[in-house]
């Protein structure tokens, strides 16, 4: 037990499994409950189809862009330094951190907008949402049932990555329906914390990706007065450094500065809690950043949009992006056979369960697994899809 907190979830108390209750299989060693979670979100295979999934660059040639994977590693990282401050469970905190993108389809938000088109008239499409999907319905292996029967605890942090869900869409809602996860209230802390450790990874490392493809100027960022004064810091502690590790001191600055923003902010939040209940029963969003640093948060995605995600050759790779998904989303509609033997076997014959078995099989793809696909049925590599 290394919970120290009154109000950390406990995984010794922690919610039922879907199928068997508390207790399926928790026979293997040592490992609490949410360790085992946190174990076989690693062990999917969707997990290991994040390294070849777009965070902010379309099929980047260059190794040291982040991909999905890197990204949900960094978002761990930060997860688990606030969880063990906060005196919270880690391994929660850290199994949500890297599920938390697991619903994403190839080339990100890009495909995302692709798959939504699509299945507009099927209810539709949402990253989160999938990421339960994913976890409970698609990953089967184990022979007894379908998906990786995950903690109550883990699949509620999941579903309301973003906080309450007062209008679920089709997905949360049969999933819901078969196990229920509470969507209307405020999730554990440990939840809240994976939720604010992803916006803390992707502002920072993005700026570091769109700095070393060239998308953006660091004159350009110094037009943010809290960034110009970590650059001023920076360069005043080193004033002999070469200016590309001043570039990684300052991403380092400024991921430093919202850390301990979220520290002090939640544990003034939380003061006085005795339970988890207690978090629930709050109502209101407890983990997270002050009121100023939120601010400056705003400005600083603004920014971002744009500058980087909506910079013109960034725009052009995603609209290429968007017509291999609609492509393959075609295709399949049209002609099942091209899809695999296993999934053919499995596919609906009525709408809209045909069309939604369709979107989980290409938002199960990686990018270059979706340019295969499409090279393959339509006899043409795609073109243009890497921007950097």
């Amino acid at each position: 037990m290394t919970n120290h907190s009154p109000y950390a979830a406990d995984p010794e108390a922690h919610g039922p499994r879907e199928w068997g209750g508390k207790t399926a299989g928790e026979r293997r060693g040592p490992r609490s409950a949410f360790q085992r979670d946190r174990d076989r979100i690693i062990h999917s295979m969707s997990f290991r189809r994040l390294k070849s999934k777009t965070q902010v660059f379309i099929a980047p040639d260059g190794d040291h862009y982040r991909t999905r994977l890197t990204h949900s590693l960094e978002v761990a990282q930060i997860g688990r330094v606030i969880a063990r401050a906060l005196g919270l469970d880690e391994d929660l905190t850290e199994a949500l951190c890297l599920a938390h993108d697991l619903g994403h389809p190839p080339f990100g938000h890009a495909g995302e907008a692709a798959l939504s088109q699509a299945m507009e008239r099927h209810g539709g499409f949402c990253h989160n949402a999938q990421a339960l999907r994913t976890v409970m319905r698609i990953e089967c292996p184990y022979p007894a049932h379908d998906g990786l029967n995950l903690t109550w605890d883990l699949l509620e942090g999941l579903a309301k990555h973003n906080g309450p869900v007062i209008a679920p869409n089709w997905e949360l809602a049969e999933l819901d329906a078969a196990f229920p996860l509470m969507l209307g209230t405020w999730p554990s802390l440990e939840a809240q914390v994976a939720a604010v450790a992803d916006d803390i990874a992707y502002d920072n490392h993005d700026i570091d990706d769109g700095l070393r493809a060239g998308f953006l100027q660091l004159d350009d960022l110094l037009t943010l007065d809290f960034l110009a004064d970590q650059w001023r810091a920076v360069e005043k502690r080193f004033p002999d450094a070469p200016r590309e590790r001043l570039l990684r001191e300052m991403v380092r600055d400024q991921i430093g500065l919202m850390v301990n923003d979220v520290l002090e902010h939640t544990a003034a939040q939380v003061k006085g809690l005795r339970s988890v209940a207690e978090v629930r029963e709050a109502g209101r969003q407890l983990a997270g950043f002050s009121p100023a640093m939120t601010e400056q948060e705003r400005r600083l995605k603004a920014f971002m949009y744009e500058r980087l995600y909506y910079h013109p050759e960034q725009v052009a790779a995603a609209e290429r992006a968007r017509n291999v998904v609609a492509r393959l989303f075609a295709a399949y509609s049209q002609d099942a056979r091209l899809m695999p033997d296993d999934w053919q076997a499995r596919l609906p014959r009525h709408e809209p369960q045909r069309s939604r078995m369709i979107a989980d099989f290409i938002a199960g793809m990686s990018d270059r697994f979706a340019m295969q696909a499409c090279s393959a049925i339509y006899g043409e590599r795609p073109a243009g899809l890497v921007n950097v």
